[in-house]
């Protein structure tokens, strides 16, 4: 398939933030909100994919991202197909590029990868024609969790434009943090960070936020939280004291949310160590909107989907009653 045959709107495939102009990203989350409906119907399909393949390569483990792209692709009535590298060729020593290109002579159209490796869905998209959506690459970047984090925060604040968002947590190893930071800057927002300096990236000033030492420092400015969990899996040793210590003094407790001085919202990515970076009372209270980014999450996956495979932002409303591309 040649370039041209591709939909200009984001090209050929979705591999980050950073590389998308403040027009793509607020296209993506105009047109995710048509697809939302749908996910609210008794019938929750439409046949807009109807004889696309899609392969779901995850490389890593994943639990809401994998399931989510798998309701995304049902519900737009396309053919699926997971691949995990446990039980596969790769557990034999079969490469990425190797992987790929068996599944593209089975004639798929796309591919959802997630990867330990930064830089994975790059180097795929380089060596396939088929359609690359990067659901999480390494410490790089996870576009559709930046994307659905923005369209809840616009979904409460009513806007994007000046909306202050910190990142609170194990920002170094975050590839949530580098999709949000690159994403909300593009449309506008004031985007903060917050946690240990061990757990921060060398010169991340440089990405134009603001640099926060203590929680209540960030609870008192941010019109919104989002939380990350602690990724001790990527961890070896030194980072932080004990996970206890952890809570003490970045936890985000119901005692700190009480003392904000507006209406605040709390995010997470997912999943959650309770107790260590939230505390139930508030992953479970009245700020927290994480379950609504779990459902909004759909909606995006389906505004992705949509738009790689030659779809529009003016032509999803149409879309959503069935109007095939």
């Amino acid at each position: 398939m040649s370039a041209a045959q591709y939909a200009p709107y984001l090209g050929k495939d979705l591999l980050g933030l950073e590389e998308l102009s403040r027009e793509q990203i607020l296209g993506i989350l105009d047109t995710s909100e048509p697809f939302k409906e749908i996910s609210e119907r008794t019938i929750k399909k439409v046949p807009v994919l109807r004889g696309k393949t899609i392969v779901n390569a995850f490389f890593e483990n994943s639990t809401r991202t994998r399931i989510s792209f798998e309701f995304a692709e049902k519900r737009l009535s396309a053919d699926t197909v997971n691949f995990a590298a446990s039980g596969s060729s790769v557990s034999k020593g079969e490469t990425l590029v190797d992987t790929a290109r068996n599944l593209e002579a089975m004639r798929i159209d796309m591919v959802v990868i997630r990867h330990g490796s930064s830089g994975a869905a790059h180097f795929l998209a380089e060596r396939i024609a088929s359609n690359v959506i990067n659901a999480g690459d390494g410490k790089h970047e996870h576009p559709t969790q930046g994307l659905l984090d923005m369209l809840t925060i616009r979904d409460h604040l009513g806007k994007l434009e000046g909306a202050r968002v910190c990142i609170v947590g194990d920002v170094l190893h975050s590839r949530v943090a580098r999709s949000n930071i690159h994403g909300l800057r593009k449309v506008g927002a004031e985007v903060a960070v917050c946690g240990p300096k061990t757990l921060m990236p060398p010169h991340i000033e440089e990405m134009g936020v603001t640099v926060f030492r203590r929680i209540e420092e960030a609870i008192e400015w941010a019109d919104a939280l989002n939380v990350l969990r602690l990724q001790l899996e990527r961890m070896t040793a030194g980072f932080v004291p004990s996970v206890r210590e952890y809570n003490r003094v970045f936890g985000v407790s119901t005692e700190r949310i009480e003392k904000a001085p507006r209406d605040i919202l709390i995010l997470h990515p997912g999943p959650m160590n309770r107790g260590v970076e939230i505390d139930s009372a508030v992953a479970d209270g009245p700020h927290s909107v994480i379950l609504q980014q779990v459902t909004n999450g759909v909606a995006i996956r389906m505004a992705v989907l949509y738009l790689l495979a030659g779809g529009k932002p003016d032509t999803a409303e149409a879309a959503k009653t069935g109007t095939n591309l």
